[in-house]
């Protein structure tokens, strides 16, 4: 697992999820007349070759506040990127522990469940939360229409 920190909480993702932890050159940002309202955690845009990630901040995904990223997650086999504040470093978990009944709502989606780390109970993030299949058609067709309009 990659251990990873945002506005202060930590979570984990799989090491076999993540292609790529990088800086956050390149990005560029995401035409807010191309997103809609309801993504706005999308921010920027990244290409690379023939591959376009699309780079979500983790905050606003988790709702929370105080963040300042440094690092970008480029996903394996998804199409975006993660900003993230800090990475901590690498874990070996024996486990996933199923969810208790004290997450709900959007919560259930964001994590596959929880690791013990050291006497640390981390919220382990299923990667496929980040882009929903709505999320990215949206997003595929706003990029599709700003090369339409540099072209025209």
């Amino acid at each position: 697992m990659i251990l990873f920190a945002v506005a202060g909480h930590t979570f984990a993702i799989a090491a076999s999820a993540v292609e790529e932890i990088r800086s956050l050159d390149g990005m560029q940002p995401l035409s807010g007349s191309l997103v809609a309202p309801r993504s706005k955690k999308f921010r920027y845009v990244l290409e690379r070759g023939q591959r376009t990630c699309f780079v979500l901040d983790a905050a606003a995904h988790f709702r929370l506040a105080g963040s300042k990223p440094s690092r970008l997650l480029l996903l394996r086999n998804v199409p975006a990127g993660v900003l993230v504040d800090s990475i901590d470093r690498m874990a070996e978990i024996a486990a996933v522990k199923p969810l208790p009944r004290a997450f709900h709502g959007d919560e259930r989606c964001w994590y596959r469940g929880l690791a013990l780390i050291g006497e640390r109970a981390v919220p382990v993030v299923d990667p496929a939360a980040f882009l929903s299949k709505p999320d990215l058609a949206m997003l595929r067709a706003g990029a599709l229409r700003r090369v339409q309009e540099a072209s025209a």
